[in-house]
C-alpha cells in the first residue's frame, strides 16, 4: 500500500480497478484547512492523463509494473519488433504504445519494455542517446550569439534544437526524457 502523502514521480498505484502512474506531484499546505496532494496521474493502459487531489491520508495497492530490458530490432509500419536477449523471444508493439520519446531509438538499441499484468502499456528509451546529426543549416564563423540555436535532423528522423556550432556528422547526446541536446560526444 501507498498513502498519497508518498506520492513520488513515477509511483505506479492502483485506483478504481485502473493503473495510474504519478506524472507530477505538489503536496500543498494552505494556511487555513487541511493539507492536500496535487497530482497528474496516467492512466498507464489507456494513456489518459488526469488532474486530481488526494488527502495525505488515502491508501491505495501498489501496482506491479514490470521493466523488461529488451533490444529495438525494426519495424514495418505499424508494428515495432523487439527481443528478449536471454530468450530470443520477439514481441510486436503497436506504434501508438511507444511514446513520443521512442523518436530518439534507433535500431539494436537496449530499451526497457513496460508492462502490468501481461499487457505492454510503454517503451522505455535510455535517459541519454547519442546520436549523429544528417541535415542542419551550417553555422557561420563569428555567429556566436547567446543561446542561439537551429533545428536539425537526427539520423532516426527527429528534429531537435542544437546550438550553432553543430554540424552534419557530428555526434550528439540527447536527454530523451526532456528531447534536448546534451553536448557533443
Amino acid at each position: 500500500m501507498v498513502s498519497a502523502g508518498e506520492f513520488r514521480n513515477g509511483v505506479t498505484f492502483d485506483m478504481d480497478g485502473n493503473v495510474y502512474q504519478i506524472i507530477e506531484f505538489q503536496h500543498v499546505k494552505p494556511g487555513k484547512g487541511a493539507a492536500f496532494v496535487r497530482t497528474k496521474i496516467k492512466n498507464v493502459i489507456s494513456g489518459a492523463v488526469v488532474e486530481k487531489t488526494f488527502n495525505p491520508t488515502e491508501k491505495f495497492p501498489t501496482a506491479f509494473v514490470e521493466r523488461r530490458e529488451m533490444q529495438y530490432l525494426y519495424n514495418d509500419g505499424e508494428l515495432y519488433y523487439f527481443m528478449d536477449q536471454e530468450t530470443y523471444e520477439q514481441i510486436p508493439i503497436n506504434a501508438e504504445t511507444l511514446g513520443e520519446n521512442f523518436k530518439f531509438v534507433k535500431e539494436n538499441m537496449d530499451v526497457k519494455i513496460l508492462s502490468y499484468k501481461g499487457t505492454v502499456f510503454g517503451v522505455e528509451p535510455p535517459f541519454f542517446v547519442e546520436l549523429e546529426v544528417t541535415q542542419t543549416d551550417p553555422g557561420f564563423k563569428g555567429d556566436t550569439a547567446t543561446n542561439a540555436s537551429k533545428p536539425a535532423t537526427l539520423e532516426t528522423g527527429a528534429e531537435i534544437r542544437v546550438p550553432l556550432f553543430i554540424d552534419e556528422g557530428d555526434i550528439i547526446r540527447i536527454d530523451t526524457r526532456t528531447g534536448e541536446y546534451m553536448e557533443r560526444a
